[in-house]
């Protein structure tokens, strides 16, 4: 399985660091809205909702906020949000996986494939490039957590697949159907987690030059700062001299 990228990492959690705290909290809000309309408002009896409170908690939005945006599902005026894939390539061939949620599909497709074409990719079909990407669990713990081998032994006893660790933290993944059972089976052990979600992780990544990387980040830029798109997975790494420069 590929590496954990530690340069897309700490460019990810910059990029939540500098977006301003509403646009961010739009999105997880969006998610929250829809986690409670498809299943129960009650998180104990709804795995998706769970895990919707757990990341916008990591982003530390406020209870009231949550607590409006759950009970918003409940209102007959409630937008109807359907959930959207969207897969293509930006400079060099990277693969993207763009997963969104919107009231308007035809506005939704239409920024992305503009997005795509102003930073030099393009567009493909649903499954395109999904095939070089495993759909999995991933929950997050910092490095205090504990060392490397305690944490891949607590990760084998919860039920996870595998485990990436380094000096910025822990990494542990499962099956998408057990991303609720084995989160709660770490916490009894490591305590609560930074966050838990599904994520599509490449099955290699391709480095690039500076040109590329440049590229391919106002392209990322471009579809984060759309209100429809909740994700942005990529397949590329940068070297450590090159992310200097950028």
């Amino acid at each position: 399985m590929a590496g954990h990228s530690k340069w897309a990492n700490i460019q990810h959690r910059k990029g939540k660091q500098d977006k301003a705290r509403s646009a961010a909290f739009s999105k997880l809000s969006k998610e929250i809205t829809v986690a409670a309309k498809m299943g129960m408002p009650d998180p104990d009896m709804n795995p998706r909702l769970r895990l919707a409170i757990k990341a916008a908690k990591a982003q530390s939005m406020p209870k009231d906020v949550i607590d409006r945006a759950i009970k918003k599902s409940q209102m007959g005026d409630a937008a109807d949000y359907s959930e959207i894939r969207y897969e293509g390539y930006g400079a060099g061939g990277i693969a993207i996986i763009v997963e969104a949620l919107t009231d308007n599909m035809n506005r939704t497709a239409s920024n992305v494939r503009s997005y795509f074409a102003k930073a030099g990719g393009n567009l493909g079909q649903t499954g395109s490039v999904s095939h070089g990407f495993d759909r999995l669990g991933e929950i997050t713990y910092p490095a205090s957590a504990g060392s490397a081998d305690d944490v891949m032994m607590a990760a084998i006893e919860a039920g996870a697949d595998d485990v990436e660790s380094d000096e910025d933290g822990h990494w542990i993944y499962c099956k998408v159907e057990d991303l609720s059972a084995v989160s709660d089976a770490l916490e009894k052990t490591l305590g609560e987690s930074t966050e838990a979600k599904l994520v599509w992780r490449p099955q290699s990544r391709t480095e690039v030059d500076l040109d590329t990387a440049q590229k391919l980040m106002r392209l990322i830029d471009l579809l984060e700062e759309d209100d429809d798109v909740q994700t942005v997975t990529h397949n590329f790494d940068v070297p450590e001299e090159i992310a200097a420069q950028l």
